[in-house]
Parts: C-alpha cells; structure tokens; sequence
C-alpha cells in the first residue's frame, strides 16, 4: 500500500523540483500557503516572493482600487499583477528552465469578535512547462471551522492541494478536484465555485466539475446561469429575493413553467419585493439524480440543456429538506425566499414522519423554514385516480397539524396557487419523458417550444424523433 499523500510530503515534492517557481500574495488569514513550503525546508527552489498587502491602502496602490476586497475581481487582479512582475523579472534569466506560477488568496477568516462571515477566494496561474501560455484556476470557498487558528491552518492545506494539484493533475481535472480536500475532510472546508481556464483546460466541461463538486463532498450547491454558465452563489444571492422551485425536470414541462410563472407573479406582487432583483431558480437534488438518471453524465446535462433552454437558472444540491435549502440561500445574504411546491409535495412537507429525527420534529423544521423569510406557493395537483382536482384551501389536513396549517395560512407564510386546467395537470414529467424517448409526438404539446427544440436538436432524454 503506498504512503498517503501528506500536505508535507506535497509540499516538499514541489519544493524539490526545480522547473517550479513562483510566488505568493495571501491576504486575510496570514500567509498560511507560503508558510507550508518555508516550513518542509528547500523554499528557495520554489519561492520567488511572499507578500501580504493587508493595509487597504497599500494593497490599492498595488493592485488597484476595489469595491470589496475578498471578491474575484479583487483575486483575479492580484493574480494579473504578480504573474506579469514574475515573466517581468525572470523569464529573461530562467524562462527556459522554470514553469512559473503565481499563487493568491483573499480571505475573511474568523475575527477575535467571533461574527466574521469566513470565507474566501483563491487562485493560481500557471505554465505547464517552461515558456508555454498561463493557465488559471479559481476558487471560492468557504471555513467551516469556528476557531480562527483553525481556519488558517485549514486555508494553508487547501492552497497546498490546488497549487500540487494544479501542476501534478492538470491533465486530470476531475483527480485534481478530488485531491482538494487531502488532509482535510468535508467538515473543515466548503468549495462552492471553481472555474478552470487555459489551453490545458480546454476540454474541461465545467457544469460536469461542479457537479462533481457537490457529489465530491466539496460543496452543497452549485449554480448555473440561463446559457449554462457556473455561477458564483456569493455573487448571484447577495441581497436578492429568490424564487427555487425544486422539481425533477425530466424533462421541464409546461407545469414546471406554470408554476414558476405564477410564483414570479405573487412574488413581484409584493410591495417589499423589488422585481427587477428577483433571482428565479429550479432546483434539482444530486440524490434525484442518482435515484432515476440512467446514464448520470448524459442525464444530468440533457436536464440542465432543457431547463437552460427555457431561459432558467439552475441550482443542484444535495440539501434532502426544504429547511436546509432556505437555509443555504439564505447564507448568501438571499433577502427573502419564495418556494413554489406543488400540493402532493407540500403534504410530505407537512407529514410529521418525515422528521423524525430532529428534537423539534415538524414544529422545528417549520420554524428553520419560516425563520429565513420564506414563503411558500402551492399549486393544486389532480388525483390521476379519480380525476379530483385538489387545491390548498379544500385539502383536509390530519388533526395533529391542522392547527399549525392553519397558523401559516393566516400569516401567510403559505398561500395558494391558480393552476392549469385538470387535462395539462395529469400529465406528468414522466409521461413526456416516455413519450420523448418512444417517438411519441404527443410530448411537444407539454414543453415550451424552447425546450422542444433543444430536445429535437441535441436530441436530449433518448430523443427517438427523426
């Protein structure tokens, strides 16, 4: 069995070869990467510089003025600055010889006050080999960790791993994505955005990699734009109200549409919701998608192509509750939160076996719930047995939650839904995805014409058309 590969041993091995060389600029949590590699001994084959620009101004005149200083524009632009310095002052010398790379981190980590919001952003530019064009991975991430020594001590192993990461794996995206967490486990550090750029990433498929981020153990979420762009959740969440409808999507139908359309209009209907603002998401769980993708891959971007193609962002999580979901968004600064459920779906959110393990049970998860400035939406639902359209206000509840019901409807952190006739109704997501796949034409009636023709030209869900 080999030895395992310690955040020493990684440090040394780069340390120790001498076609790497570089430098670092670390602000926010000490220059705890640079330290690793003074630390194992043979720094000077490595290090070109350490710096730490912590004063506002200082760092200003440096790398330009910012607005917010842990941002990726504050990264990027420190990254810019340092890698062209270093070609300035020693490509001429030992160009031929030295892959060069620039390493940099921005960073809030836990203040002696104990209320920071601790997290980060984190890159490194680099060459494959000497004298070739730069190549560029960033990150954003998130300490876990309540102790600021903690936190610091996690960062330096995490700047380890990207920067023996990126020169060792960089043939191997999905292995170098994978080795980020060596030495430090899911509970220490969250990876929430990661974005790889340059000729040896050309290949990179990143809604794949952020994929794997969230089944990688990596993070709980990760975002994508309406043209399929990852997305950067701290950036997209900030101070915005947001619509998450959670749905398997397989494909999105014109119910899906529906009750977006209708939960955007109650929502922007709200005097206190600015809707120029409003982020509109639909959400599918990493668990649905091992639970009914067939080949996972190839599943999981024909959903993302049709939910892209009806112009919606996307967000894919591992988060199993409702509670958790508002909770995550809600650490993003999300201001208010609205979610759209269909009826079926909010009696399992209501059922009191569903929380069982929690000491508050139902009670508790409401509260989790409702406590983020959540409102719920419900859409009616039509038994495909006996053709029963059934709504939000003429559903009987079980006596042991009627009362509460009842609480939420009165203060209106629940509310009713309009929906589309009984026909559209008992035609589900499974049914078009049948049909799709079976050369049926009836399953165009029940898509949006966009999606339709995103599944006829990529030929997505089997697509057994001609």
């Amino acid at each position: 069995m080999s030895e395992p590969m310690t955040t020493r041993r990684k440090t040394l091995e780069i340390n120790l070869d001498p076609g790497i060389y570089g430098s670092f600029a670390e602000i926010g949590a000490g220059q705890e990467v640079g330290r690793w590699f003074f630390r194992v001994g043979g720094a000077a084959g490595t290090i070109a510089k350490t710096m730490s620009a912590y004063d506002k101004k200082v760092s200003d005149a440096i790398y330009g003025t910012a607005e917010r200083y842990v941002s990726s524009g504050r990264l990027v632009a420190m990254l810019d600055h340092e890698y062209d310095l270093l070609l300035e002052r020693l490509d001429p010398e030992r160009g031929g010889e030295s892959s060069f790379f620039a390493f940099a981190d921005t960073v809030t980590a836990q203040n002696y006050r104990g209320d920071a919001d601790c997290h980060g952003w984190m890159g490194i530019r680099f060459q494959s080999h000497p004298q070739s064009e730069s190549n560029q991975i960033i990150l954003h991430t998130r300490m876990l960790d309540r102790d600021g020594f903690m936190q610091q001590e996690a960062l330096g192993i995490l700047g380890v791993n990207l920067i023996y990461g990126a020169f060792k794996h960089y043939d191997k995206p999905e292995i170098l994505l994978g080795s980020l967490l060596d030495n430090l486990g899911r509970n220490r550090i969250e990876i929430d955005m990661i974005e790889f750029n340059g000729r040896v990433f050309e290949g990179v498929d990143h809604r794949l990699l952020s994929l794997r981020l969230v089944e990688y153990g990596l993070s709980r979420a990760a975002m994508f734009s309406a043209k399929g762009e990852v997305l950067r959740p701290s950036e997209m969440l900030y101070k915005k109200p947001v619509i998450l409808q959670r749905g398997r999507f397989r494909p999105p139908n014109l119910v899906h549409a529906d009750i977006q359309r209708r939960a955007f209009e109650r929502f922007a209907a709200d005097p206190d919701i600015d809707e120029r603002k409003i982020v509109s998401l639909l959400e599918i769980s990493v668990d649905e998608l091992r639970r009914t993708a067939e080949d996972g891959v190839q599943d999981f971007l024909d959903r993302l192509d049709a939910l892209t193609a009806s112009n919606q962002s996307v967000i894919v999580s591992d988060y199993p509750e409702y509670y958790l979901v508002a909770e995550y968004l809600a650490r993003y600064a999300a201001t208010q939160i609205a979610l759209p459920v269909g009826l079926g779906n909010f009696l399992e959110l209501m059922n009191e076996e569903r929380y069982d393990r929690l000491p508050g049970g139902l009670l508790e998860a409401t509260g989790r719930l409702m406590g983020q400035g959540v409102k719920v939406y419900v859409y009616p639902f039509v038994d495909s047995k006996t053709g029963q359209r059934l709504e939000l206000d003429t559903i009987e509840f079980p006596e042991s939650v009627r009362q509460l019901f009842g609480y939420l409807r009165d203060r209106g952190y629940v509310q009713p839904l309009e929906g589309l006739p009984n026909e559209a109704l008992l035609v589900k997501s499974d049914d078009v995805y049948e049909w799709i796949r079976s050369g049926n034409p009836r399953w165009q009636d029940h898509v949006e014409p966009g999606v339709a023709e995103a599944i006829r030209k990529g030929r997505l869900f089997g697509y057994a058309g001609d």
